[in-house]
């Protein structure tokens, strides 16, 4: 049997193993340490294993992880999410569909603090959905703009899909995360125009709000301004090169703590909570990427993706072409694979074909994450459909996979254009200070 026979029937395991919903570190080790130990040896598929783990474990980058995940869940514990919404809200929940829109921009406000597409539905979701209900929301465009408003959680930095694909690509974190700014607004603001566009299309969707003074939209945008300054000072010292990642990280998790003991929100069990939380999703995160440094070896010994990417540069079709059909397979995985596993999985592959193209690995890594978020509201799997879904027990299903759907036409809109115009993720890392 051929190395690249053994190759493609290893990636076949592997997907047996996911569609059975074993975890996707479980499975990547699997696949990983068997394909390495049948291609090469048990010695050999043993000693990558240890050194591999120690290896990326010991990477100083990969702090960013547990710092920016405290710096959401402390956020999350002590209320000030909350205060996101309760911004936005006062500014724009007066007008029709208005609830729905500012839900949105919190998830924004939200992602930009904890980097996670789950934390931010379900927190959202809690703080808005039963306001919605209150004012008569028609549940599919509530619970839709909840779902869809989550995802921005894996675009805006920072984000943890950025940080996966930063180790795997061997690409900058930092210019990775200042890439993702104006996609994410792009796509926040396309989410907001299409509950726009679907309240003038069908008013009896989301009647206006209560309007509010002045006075209380001063206090609302101050009630915030600790969450906004955090985001802006992290986010922006990065851009200026004040702050590594990691340090923006620390300094981010460091003032939000702060910001809640001087408010005396942050109770030693509240903390405690937080921090255990940060140190499982984090357990999560680094089991996947160790995983995900065995199977590499795997699939470079069994030649799969020397063998795909010869098949991509022969076929004659331009780079774009290329690019098309690689997004194109990742919106069909999204359908059944969860998003870190699909990166993983196919990085080592589709990576080389793309600097053969001469196509900005930055760029394609903000692509690439795009297309992760449209998996987590696409049928079947979409991760962030069912975490609404444990919100809104009342509202079934398939009501909310037709929610989503126009926001999924929007990311859509925003992948196409940040394709036709790859300045607007590029702008920023390029100009900015390393």
């Amino acid at each position: 049997m051929s190395s690249e026979l053994i190759g493609f029937l290893g990636i076949l395991v592997l997907f047996v193993l996911l569609v059975l919903r074993i975890p996707v570190a479980i499975a990547m080790f699997v696949v990983g340490f068997g394909g390495v130990a049948i291609l090469n040896s048990w010695s050999a598929a043993e000693s990558l294993l240890a050194s591999e783990s120690f290896t990326l474990a010991s990477r100083q980058e990969l702090v960013v992880v547990p710092l920016f995940i405290l710096m959401g869940n402390v956020a999350a514990a002590t209320g000030m999410s909350r205060r996101l919404y309760d911004a936005a809200y006062a500014i724009i929940g007066q007008l029709k569909g208005g609830l729905a829109s500012a839900t949105i921009v919190g998830c924004g406000g939200f992602a930009a603090l904890s980097g996670s597409s789950v934390a931010a539905a379900l927190t959202m979701g809690k703080v808005s959905l039963a306001e919605m209900d209150r004012f008569g929301y028609d549940s599919k465009l509530a619970t839709g703009s909840v779902a869809a408003g989550g995802t921005l959680g894996i675009l805006i930095p920072p984000s943890t899909g950025f940080v996966i694909y930063a180790i795997l690509a061997q690409e900058s974190i930092g210019r990775l995360f200042v890439a993702g700014v104006l996609p994410g607004l792009l796509l926040l603001s396309l989410f907001v125009a299409t509950v726009t566009i679907m309240c003038m299309i069908k008013p009896s969707l989301a009647p206006a709000g209560p309007s509010t003074s002045t006075s209380e939209k001063g206090r609302a945008l101050l009630g915030a301004f600790p969450i906004i300054a955090v985001i802006l000072l992290t986010i922006g010292g990065i851009y200026g090169g004040i702050f590594s990642p990691v340090e923006a990280a620390a300094v981010g998790a460091g003032l939000i703590i702060v910001a809640a003991l001087i408010e005396r929100t942050l109770t030693p069990r509240l903390f405690w909570e937080a921090c255990k939380d940060s140190v499982v999703t984090t357990a999560t995160v680094m089991l996947i990427l160790i995983a995900a440094h065995l199977i590499n070896p795997f699939l470079a010994l069994s030649q799969v993706p020397t063998a795909v990417g010869e098949f991509l540069t022969n076929i004659q079709v331009p780079a774009l072409g290329v690019l098309a059909l690689i997004l194109l397979s990742y919106l069909v995985l999204g359908c059944f694979l969860e998003g870190f596993a699909m990166l993983v999985l196919t990085m080592p592959i589709y990576y080389p074909v793309i600097l053969q193209l001469g196509i900005d690995p930055i760029l394609f890594g903000v692509l690439v994450v795009l297309v992760l978020e449209m998996g987590l509201i696409s049928p079947p799997v979409g991760i962030n459909v069912f975490i609404v879904k444990s919100v809104a027990p009342k509202v079934p299903l398939g009501d909310i996979f037709i929610g989503v759907l126009p926001f999924w036409f929007a990311m859509f809109v925003c992948l196409a254009l940040l394709v036709a115009f790859p300045q607007i993720a590029l702008i920023l890392p390029n100009t900015m200070f390393d």
